[in-house]
Order: structure tokens, then sequence, then C-alpha cells
């Protein structure tokens, strides 16, 4: 499977639940699978797209792999995230000068 990008990987909202998962630590794949309402190969489709998108790594263990997070591409997305927060960090200030004119009339 070719490179996929970060974005298209975070489309899914499996994917995501994936990766939240992640958070607390590294999970063997049939154990991420039991999370899910989906068959096994599709959950490890899903692993292998985060994979390929480099969010995640495996590490095999004995007959079992285990996947571990790797958050480094999301600091694409919070680059590109970023200018939408200066912009609802501006609304929420007009907002608040607003509200506290309204509190002192």
């Amino acid at each position: 499977m070719a490179d996929v990008d970060v974005f298209s990987a975070l489309a899914n909202p499996v994917r995501r639940k994936l990766l939240e998962s992640l958070r607390a630590g590294p999970r063997a794949a049939g154990e991420l699978a039991g999370d899910f309402e989906l068959s096994r190969p599709a959950v490890s489709e899903h692993l292998a797209v985060l994979k390929n998108a480099r969010l995640v790594r495996e590490e095999p263990r004995g007959r079992h792999r285990y996947y571990h997070l790797e958050p480094a591409p999301l600091a694409e997305v919070e680059e590109w995230l970023h200018p939408f927060e200066r912009y609802w960090r501006a609304r929420m200030r007009s907002l608040r000068e607003l509200l506290d004119e309204e509190d002192n009339r």
C-alpha cells in the first residue's frame, strides 16, 4: 500500500477511535478489534491505513502484533488547524467583550 496522507487516515471515525485507544499505550490487534463491531480483518485494514500514514507502528510479539501510537505526523494536522484556532480565539474574545459590556449596563 502506498503512503497515505494523515488527513485521509483521520477522515475515518474507526481510525480516529483506534488512535484514541492507543493513547493509553500499545495494544494487540485482536484486543483493538474487540472494541469495534467490525470483523477483525476490517479492523486490520484500518490499522494498515494508519500504519501507512505513519500514525502507528507495529511490533510483533510472538504470535501477536502490538500497535503503538506514533504522534509525530499529527503535527501536520496541528499546523493546518493553527490559523483556525487563532480565528476562534478572536471570535471568543469578541464575544467575551460583548458579554462584559452587557453585564456593565
